[in-house]
């Protein structure tokens, strides 16, 4: 009376086996309505009895209209989010969740230069979109996504009509981080910024620059900077990424500022970019944080700039990206989107110290 070979089990089948209606057999697997115990483990032992392991989710999905499946827009490039730590844990903490309800995850490229979106943002089939790291003020992204009706989640972004929006308190962490400095007695703090927008630019930012100025998090951090001092140089990079840290701070402690004045700290607005300047100022042959102090954001763990370890302001990356899968949940369920914002703070290592004293002339 076991399951017959060839022909695949159906919940018609346990019901009849059971003994009760299919809609009977269906609340059993559901775990809710009114069903009793009793019935609820008849119906499982005649499933058990069939290798019956439950409804098809794809077709449950179908019934509701749905594909089970979230697209996430994690970037211009993936090769780059994959090499990034903050990336990495984000997206962890945001599977983690989801997967927590059986939806799978689609990652698609965003915006890159001259290309324009991803085929994947005009055809795939999502139930909604999570855009991780925000919207720009035109943004062909999420322009794709509305046309689709598709509905989004904003992660570190300007806020959008409808869309729950998870954001962390980056200005304010970048203000403390800078304060640090300033309570070392630095006063020549120059800065290393995240890129600005989709063009690929490494280099110094005057004030039209500056002002052009187009992702969220570069915003912010920006803004945070200067809420605390005027730094003497923002040099802007293409990509959170060392090798970009460390061109921005060979060019501000080695050739862009005569050696006299020669900025005596430098805040970051990454990690990755705060750890290629620590390389860079190694390369320069100077002493950390003896002749300059470096600070970054997001908190990694870097064990292989050791002995350094970076003062950094510290987010909560991985409850980040559960914010975002919950957003999603919720949004499923026709909840009231809702505005989560992170705190975040600074955590003092060994590469901020005094000012150096004043040489000798």
């Amino acid at each position: 009376m076991g399951r017959t070979p060839g022909r695949r089990p159906t919940l018609a089948r346990v019901a009849e086996r059971a003994g009760v209606s299919v809609s009977t057999a269906s609340l059993a697997f559901s775990g809710s309505g009114p069903i009793t115990p009793e019935t609820r483990d008849k119906v499982l032992a005649a499933a058990g009895a069939l290798g019956y392991t439950g409804p098809n989710p794809l077709g449950r999905q179908l019934r509701r209209g749905r594909s089970g499946i979230v697209g996430v827009v994690i970037g211009d490039q993936p090769g780059r989010a994959f090499r990034d730590p903050v990336a990495v844990q984000v997206l962890d903490g945001l599977v983690d969740v989801l997967g927590t309800q059986g939806l799978g995850v689609l990652l698609i490229p965003g915006v890159r230069a001259a290309e324009g979106v991803d085929p994947l943002l005009e055809t795939a089939g999502m139930d909604v979109a999570v855009l991780v790291w925000g919207i720009l003020s035109d943004d062909p992204t999420l322009d794709a996504l509305q046309r689709r009706n598709v509905p989004v989640v904003v992660g570190e972004g300007r806020a959008v009509d409808g869309a729950p929006l998870v954001a962390i308190e980056d200005r304010a962490g970048a203000a403390e981080a800078v304060r640090h400095l300033l309570d070392l007695g630095h006063t020549r703090i120059a800065e290393i910024a995240l890129p600005f927008g989709h063009d690929e630019r490494s280099g110094p930012a005057d004030a039209d620059r500056l002002a052009q100025a187009d992702r969220t998090p570069t915003v912010n951090r920006l803004a945070g900077v200067r809420d605390a001092v005027e730094p003497v140089l923002t040099w802007e990079t293409p990509a959170s990424l060392v090798e970009h840290g460390r061109d921005a701070a060979t060019e501000i402690l080695g050739t862009w500022v005569p050696a006299d004045e020669r900025p005596t700290a430098i805040v970051a607005h990454s990690d990755l970019l705060a750890a290629g300047a620590v390389i860079a100022a190694r390369e320069l042959g100077l002493r950390i944080p003896e002749d300059v102090s470096i600070a970054g954001f997001d908190g990694l763990d870097l064990p292989w700039l050791s002995p350094d370890v970076l003062t950094s302001v510290h987010q909560p990356l991985r409850e980040k990206g559960a914010a975002l899968g919950q957003a999603v949940i919720d949004l499923l369920a026709d909840h009231d989107p809702t505005t989560v914002t992170l705190p975040v703070g600074l955590v003092p290592g060994t590469t901020t110290g005094p000012v150096p004293a004043p040489t000798a002339r």
